[in-house]
């Protein structure tokens, strides 16, 4: 399956479809000469670009819209614009969500604003109170409340942050580090409902705690097929909430199932096997009665890690709901 777009290098594509088409809000990679390391370093993205289609049929023209968002445009932060996500407020505007360095290399999640689903985007010049490492992903719920997922491992700084607030920061598990050892859990994502405005977190930070089924417990800190890692995404399909994410270092996309958009999630199971580079991060939007799954790999750049394109691909779920493994590209 050939890239959505092929122009320049996407990555981690997070797609809602807004006025009746397909908005994808992906970052942006770029070559550099900066050494892969386990810190992510080399993901050094300096902007955003937002794209747009009436259909995903493959031939359909997909439009670039443009730079919408660059470092400089951003008081607080110094580098590393990574993964955003973006959604419709309650008062019709558009707000991006991003995750970068601030001045003192720690990462934060800031907001901006647009008009338009397809900016320009005017950023606040502070990022959202108590927030910190990697990855937002926003999800508007059926009743309008929005919520904000994030977080991510090793150079998403997550681990960091173990007691549980932005307060807690400790420098120390800086690095490729995690919990692990007999009787340790996986450190799960954050989430916290917006205010209404969209631009703060209205309550406190809460984790989510993803189960394994086999035994109704949190997943251990040492399951790194099933535990989460980074790109936490979540879409609603009948009652049924469906957070999913990567397992990072082991590759998979998998997905866990909950009541509530706080959880708790029990596991079920992998919606997509490894792909070609290290990194793998995506979404899944309903459009025109079909569910689809945007992610990215590496083909187009003949393998180089940091330099991704974004895929799309359609997905099924059986009778009783579950999502049925995407086969991956050969």
């Amino acid at each position: 399956m050939a890239p959505l777009i092929t122009h320049l290098y996407t990555a981690d594509p997070s797609a809602h479809v807004f006025e009746g088409r397909v908005y994808i809000y992906p970052s942006h990679d770029r070559e550099t000469d900066i050494q892969f390391n386990d810190n992510g370093d080399q993901y050094d993205m300096a902007d955003y670009h937002v794209f747009s289609t009436d259909s995903l049929d493959p031939a359909a023209p997909v439009v670039d819209h443009g730079v919408v968002l660059r470092t400089e445009d951003i008081p607080w932060v110094s580098k590393q614009l990574w993964a955003p996500d973006a959604a419709q407020g309650r008062d019709g505007k558009y707000y991006l969500y991003f995750p970068a360095r601030d001045k003192e290399n720690v990462f934060r999640i800031g907001v901006a604003v647009g008009d338009r689903p397809e900016g320009p985007f005017t950023p606040d010049p502070e990022p959202i109170k108590g927030s910190y490492s990697i990855d937002p992903a926003s999800f508007v719920d059926t009743d309008g409340q929005a919520y904000l997922y994030f977080g991510g491992l090793w150079g998403g700084q997550l681990q960091c942050y173990q007691k549980g607030n932005a307060d807690t920061y400790d420098a120390s598990w800086l690095g490729p580090k995690e919990p692990s050892g007999p009787g340790a859990k996986a450190l799960g994502a954050r989430v916290a409902r917006l205010t209404d405005d969209m631009h703060q977190f209205a309550e406190e930070v809460r984790e989510v705690v993803i189960l394994a089924p086999e035994t109704g417990e949190p997943i251990d800190a040492d399951d790194h097929d099933r535990r989460f890692f980074e790109a936490a995404w979540m879409h609603k399909r009948g009652d049924t909430y469906y957070f999913s994410y990567s397992t990072g270092d082991s590759h998979y996309l998998c997905y866990a199932t909950g009541t509530t958009p706080y959880g708790p999630f029990t596991y079920g199971g992998r919606i997509l096997e490894p792909v070609l580079g290290w990194t793998t991060h995506h979404s899944i939007v309903e459009f025109q009665g079909r569910w689809w799954l945007f992610h990215h790999d590496c083909e187009l750049s003949g393998g180089v890690n940091h330099l991704r394109s974004v895929k799309v691909k359609e997905i099924f779920y059986d009778d009783e709901g579950k999502i049925l493994p995407v086969p991956v590209d050969q």
